[in-house]
């Protein structure tokens, strides 16, 4: 069984922690404490970190709107949960991810009930804008100020989907992205991993088949999911040293190789 993953050489381990950072899109210099906003919305994810974070923030007395179904990646939330050392009581099978994620914010953060709201239809990040505006339609929420919490390795795209679901919307609510958590790789000892070695995380495999796997989808071409594509968000502009770390990923055979040897590729 494969445990550890080998070491990348300086320039793809580079790469990896560019396409990390600019993918994990934060609006925020410095982390959001006593910020103008009054709804936080998390899509459901399996990065514990992100959720606590996006919890953090509901705590200081906003609304917290989490959407989530039952989608392809939700057994990593399952998985995630029952290694956590808090979590690991709640039940967590055959449940939307938002119902998982709600019973962490009451129970844990504190949050009341009256100030969470749930959508669990979604199963993609497309869905989590769409939902999320149809419930708060629905539910007469207003905001002029909100925050956006997902996974680091689709924080863009989802901002990015919430910028096409409210393009027709003039008095659209200002949105900013907040991923909670930046991701940075390292060489360490036994093997490639993260830096501060955080708990309930991707496993380093994952992450790096995420890197790869992410990027083409932000492309505004009949490949992509921008508007001269599938239309799934709005265009994003990809910068070139971004463009140029993904393909110093994609080229580099000894990752291509560990990642097909973990049937990632």
């Amino acid at each position: 069984m494969l445990t550890t993953f080998p070491h990348l050489n300086e320039d793809t381990l580079q790469a990896a922690n560019c396409v990390g950072e600019w993918l994990a899109q934060n609006d925020f210099p410095t982390p959001p404490v006593n910020v103008e906003a009054e709804l936080v919305v998390l899509a459901g994810n399996a990065v514990m970190p992100t959720i606590d974070a996006a919890c953090r923030l509901a705590a200081e007395n906003r609304t917290l709107l989490i959407s989530g179904g039952i989608g392809h990646s939700t057994t990593f939330l399952y998985a995630a949960v029952a290694r956590h050392p808090r979590y690991n009581i709640l039940r967590t099978t055959a449940r939307a991810e938002a119902s998982i994620l709600a019973d962490i914010a009451h129970q844990y953060w504190n949050i009341p009930l009256d100030r969470i709201v749930v959508e669990d239809r979604s199963t993609n990040c497309g869905e989590n804008a769409r939902f999320t505006r149809e419930v708060m339609e629905q539910r007469g929420i207003t905001c002029r100020n909100g925050i956006v919490v997902q996974d680091p390795t689709m924080q863009r795209r989802t901002m990015a989907t919430f910028a096409h679901v409210w393009q027709d919307d003039p008095q659209a609510p200002q949105w900013r992205s907040y991923p909670g958590y930046l991701p940075v790789l390292r060489n360490a000892t036994h093997g490639l991993t993260f830096t501060d070695e955080a708990d309930s995380v991707w496993p380093v495999e994952r992450y790096l088949s995420l890197l790869l796997g992410e990027l083409p989808r932000l492309l505004d071409d009949e490949n992509g999911y921008g508007p001269r594509g599938k239309g799934f968000i709005a265009h994003v502009d990809i910068p070139d040293s971004v463009m140029a770390a993904w393909q110093t990923l994609r080229e580099d055979s000894l990752l291509r190789e560990a990642l097909t040897s973990r049937s990632l590729l």
